[in-house]
Formats: structure tokens, C-alpha cells, sequence
């Protein structure tokens, strides 16, 4: 079970070729699905599905992962390696203060990890 359009819907669509894939309408209502339909796996983000089993209970998540989401940031190239390093210095310094971790926490979001510096 795979939230419709979402990456591991994307990811799961092409890689494994002996297994069917069922679609939630929304990630946010993968479990939900995925325990109204008796499937087998469910596929998500992490920090959702440890939050929708601790609200179920009976579930258990794997250990590990299949793929990692790597985050980005970018703009229009006619602005200019200076523009570019500007964006870069920005990234850096919001991991290096802490106001990233900060966010994280702030919107508790538990499990993700800050990138080291560049």
C-alpha cells in the first residue's frame, strides 16, 4: 500500500516486478488503507507510519529503509554563480546555527537527520 502519486508510489511502480501495488488516495491515509484492505506493506514516510502505529497499535514497522528522499534547494541559472552562492551560504549557515534542527523540532519531526555540512 502507497500513497497515490507520491515518490515511493513513483519508485515502487518501476522497481519490484512480482509484487501488486495498492494506492491510498492520499500518504496520510496509507495505513488507513492499508488495514481496511488487508494488504501486506505499507510504504511511507517514516515518522507517519511510526505515528499511525502507535495510534492503531498491532503494527510494527521494519528496520531500516528502502530509499532516502535527499532534499534540495536550487534556482533559475540566469541568476548566476553568485546568486548560487548566496543559496549555498544560506544552507550552510541554517544547518551550521541550528535553525534547521530547530524547525525539525518545532513541527515535531521526529527521525530526520540534519546534512552535514557541505
Amino acid at each position: 500500500m502507497v500513497g497515490q502519486a507520491s515518490v515511493y508510489d513513483l519508485w515502487l511502480s518501476r522497481e519490484p516486478k512480482a509484487a501488486q501495488i495498492l494506492r491510498a488516495p492520499t500518504s496520510p491515509t496509507v495505513v488507513d488503507n492499508f488495514v481496511a484492505r488487508d494488504a501486506d506493506v505499507a510504504a511511507g514516510v517514516k515518522q507517519q507510519l511510526e505515528a499511525d502505529a502507535a495510534r492503531l497499535g498491532g503494527l510494527r514497522l521494519l528496520p531500516g529503509r528502502f530509499m532516502v528522499i535527499e532534499q534540495a534547494m536550487g534556482l533559475p541559472a540566469e541568476r548566476g554563480d553568485p546568486a548560487q552562492q548566496v543559496l549555498k551560504d544560506f544552507v550552510e549557515s541554517a544547518k551550521a546555527s541550528g535553525f534547521v534542527a530547530r524547525a525539525l523540532q518545532r513541527h515535531g519531526i521526529r527521525g530526520a537527520v540534519v546534512a552535514p555540512a557541505a
